[in-house]
C-alpha cells in the first residue's frame, strides 16, 4: 500500500498492518524490518491503551477533542522517556471510558517510574483510587469553598470526616439517586424507534428507546454513540417532527408524540461577556423593573432601561458597560483587565446610590446584587416571586456559587449545560426529547447526584431524556442502557446489549458491563 493509504489507516488497523510485515520480507530483510515495526508498535502501544485506536494517521490535530489530543501529548511524553520533568494534567480522564482509564493511570504510573512528578486535576474517583497522595479543596464551591479540606493518602480521605471525596471512594456513599424503572415496564409509555444504515464505522441498527425515561447510551471512545444520537437520532427526529425529508442514512423513524427534540450541550452561552448569568436566566430585566420602582430612582428620574448596561445611563463611561478595559501591548495580543473605575460591576458610581430595601430591611444597590452569588442573590431577593423562582431553579440545577454577574462565555461545559436547562425546568414536557452529551464533564460525584436529580424532574414532568456518557453513577442510575462497541472504530459500531444496567452488567460481551 501506499504511504498515503497506510495514512488514512486507523491506528488499530496500522497496527495489525505493521505486525505482519517482517513475513513478507524475504528472510534476510526481516531482522531490520522487524526492529522497525517494533519501534513503531512500542510507539503505538500507549496510544491504544489510552484509547485513541480508533484515530487515523492523517487526522488533523485541530479537530481532535480536548481528551484526545491532551492523550496524544501524554503518550508522546511516555515515548520522550523524559525525567525529573513535572507534568500537570488537567482533567485527562474527560471523555474516556473505564477501560480506557486504566491505560490512562498505566501511562501516569510509567512518568512517575521514569523519575517524574505528576499533578492531577480530577474528579473521576477511578483515576483518583490510584493516587499517591490527595488534596482536596472545598468544602463547596466559589465563596463557599478555597480551602484545603482534607489531605494524604487514600486510606486517610477516607476516614477523614471533613472529605467530600472520601465517601465516593470507599464505595459508602449511596449512588442511587434516583428511583429507577422496573424491567418489565420500561417502554409502557412508548418508545422512539430508530433505523440506520451503515455510516462512518457504525454499522446498520435497530433500536427502540424508551420515553418518559432515563436512557444512556455508554461504549468506549469511537464505538459509534457521537455517531448513533448526535448524527442519526436528532436529525431524523428533527426531520420526522417537521415532516421533513430524513437524511440518507436513516432509513425509518417513528416517535408518535414527540414534538421537539433539544440538545442540550457543553458550548459556549453568548459571543461576548454582555452575556451574563442574570441576562441568560432572565433575572437582569426583573432587577430593573424593579429598581426603576424606588423612591432613588423615581427622585432621579430613571427608568428600567437606565439600569442596562448594555445601553443605560447608569452603565460605567469608561468601560461602557464591559466591566473590563483593553490594553495593547503593542506585537502581542490585547490584554483585558478589570475596568478602574468600576472594578468590574459594569455601571457607574450613581448606580449604587439607587438602593432597596427587602423584607429583611436590608438595603442593595443592582450592582451589589449582580456581585452576589445565586444562593445569597436569593436570600437577598425573597420577596420578589418572579426573581425568587428563576434563582431558585438555578440553586436546583447546582449553580449557586455562580456570580449574577458572571460572563456565560467562560463558564465550564457542565455549568453551560445546566444553565441552558433553566428555562426548561417546572413543566410539562411529555412531548420533548432531552438530549445531553456527557454532562457530567468536570462534576464532583456529590454534584453529579443533584445532575441525576435534575433528569429526575424532566422525566417525572413526561421528558424522555437521553445522555451519552461514561460516569458510572450516571449509568447505574439509568432506566435503560444502549451499550456500543465492543470496541472503538471498525472493532465497533453496533450494540453488544441494551437494557437495565443489571441486564448490561450481566453481558460477558460489554466492556461496560465490567464496571458497572
Amino acid at each position: 500500500i501506499s504511504l498515503a493509504e497506510a495514512c488514512r489507516m486507523t491506528l488499530n488497523e496500522l497496527v495489525e498492518w505493521v505486525k505482519g510485515i517482517p513475513r513478507t520480507l524475504p528472510e534476510e530483510m526481516r531482522p531490520m524490518a522487524a526492529s522497525i515495526c517494533e519501534s513503531f508498535l512500542d510507539a503505538s502501544v500507549r496510544l491504544l491503551d489510552l484509547g485513541v485506536g480508533y484515530l487515523s494517521l492523517d487526522r488533523a490535530a485541530s479537530t481532535l477533542s480536548t481528551g484526545e489530543r491532551q492523550r496524544m501529548q501524554l503518550a508522546r511524553a511516555v515515548r520522550n522517556r523524559t525525567t525529573g520533568v513535572l507534568y500537570v494534567l488537567d482533567e485527562p480522564s474527560i471523555g474516556l471510558h473505564p477501560a480506557n482509564i486504566v491505560g490512562l493511570a498505566g501511562v501516569m504510573k510509567d512518568l512517575i517510574a521514569d523519575g517524574n512528578s505528576v499533578v492531577l486535576v480530577d474528579h473521576d474517583t477511578q483515576i483518583l483510587s490510584v493516587s499517591d497522595h490527595i488534596i482536596e479543596m472545598g468544602p463547596g464551591a466559589g465563596s463557599a469553598g478555597g480551602r484545603v479540606i482534607a489531605e494524604g493518602s487514600i486510606p486517610e480521605i477516607m476516614k477523614n470526616p471533613a472529605s467530600r471525596i472520601g465517601p465516593f471512594l470507599s464505595g459508602k456513599a449511596d449512588v442511587r439517586a434516583r428511583k429507577q424503572a422496573e424491567a418489565g415496564k420500561i417502554f409502557e409509555k412508548g418508545r422512539i424507534h430508530l433505523s440506520t444504515g451503515r455510516i462512518h464505522t457504525v454499522q446498520p441498527l435497530e433500536v427502540d428507546i424508551p420515553k418518559g425515561r432515563l436512557t444512556v447510551v455508554t461504549g468506549v471512545s469511537g464505538s459509534g454513540k457521537t455517531t448513533l444520537v448526535l448524527e442519526s437520532l436528532i436529525p431524523g427526529l428533527q426531520a420526522y417532527i417537521g415532516k421533513n425529508r430524513l437524511p440518507d442514512h436513516v432509513r425509518k423513524v417513528e416517535a408518535g408524540g414527540i414534538r421537539q427534540v433539544k440538545l442540550i450541550d457543553a458550548s459556549p452561552i453568548g459571543i461576548n461577556i454582555r452575556s451574563t448569568v442574570a441576562t441568560y436566566a432572565n433575572v437582569h430585566d426583573e432587577l430593573r423593573k424593579v429598581y426603576a420602582k424606588t423612591a432613588d430612582a423615581k427622585e432621579k428620574g430613571y427608568k428600567d432601561g437606565d439600569f442596562s448596561y448594555n445601553t443605560g445611563k447608569l452603565r460605567c463611561p469608561t468601560c461602557d458597560g464591559t466591566g473590563v478595559i483593553s490594553l495593547d501591548v503593542q506585537f502581542l495580543p490585547d490584554v483585558d483587565i478589570p475596568c478602574p473605575d468600576c472594578r468590574g460591576s459594569r455601571y457607574s458610581r450613581a448606580a449604587y446610590r439607587i438602593r432597596r430595601e427587602n423584607a429583611a430591611g436590608e438595603f442593595y444597590s443592582l450592582p451589589e446584587l449582580m456581585d452576589m452569588d445565586i444562593t445569597d442573590a436569593l436570600t437577598a431577593c425573597n420577596d420578589l416571586k418572579t426573581v425568587r423562582q428563576r434563582l431558585q431553579v438555578l440553586q436546583e440545577l447546582g449553580l449557586g456559587y455562580l456570580t449574577l454577574g458572571e460572563e456565560t462565555p467562560g463558564l465550564s461545559g457542565g455549568e453551560a449545560q445546566r444553565l441552558k436547562l433553566a428555562s426548561e425546568m417546572g413543566r410539562g414536557q411529555e412531548d420533548s426529547v432531552f438530549v445531553f452529551d456527557e454532562p457530567t464533564i468536570g462534576l464532583h460525584p456529590s454534584d453529579v447526584q443533584t445532575l441525576l436529580q435534575v433528569f429526575q424532574s424532566l422525566v417525572d414532568h413526561g421528558a424522555t431524556v437521553i445522555v451519552i456518557e461514561h460516569d458510572l453513577d450516571v449509568i447505574r442510575n439509568a432506566d435503560y442502557i444502549i451499550d456500543m462497541g465492543p470496541g472503538g472504530g471498525e472493532d465497533g459500531g453496533r450494540i453488544v446489549v441494551t437494557g437495565t444496567p443489571e441486564q448490561v452488567k450481566a453481558c460477558r460481551e460489554s466492556v461496560t458491563g465490567k464496571f458497572i
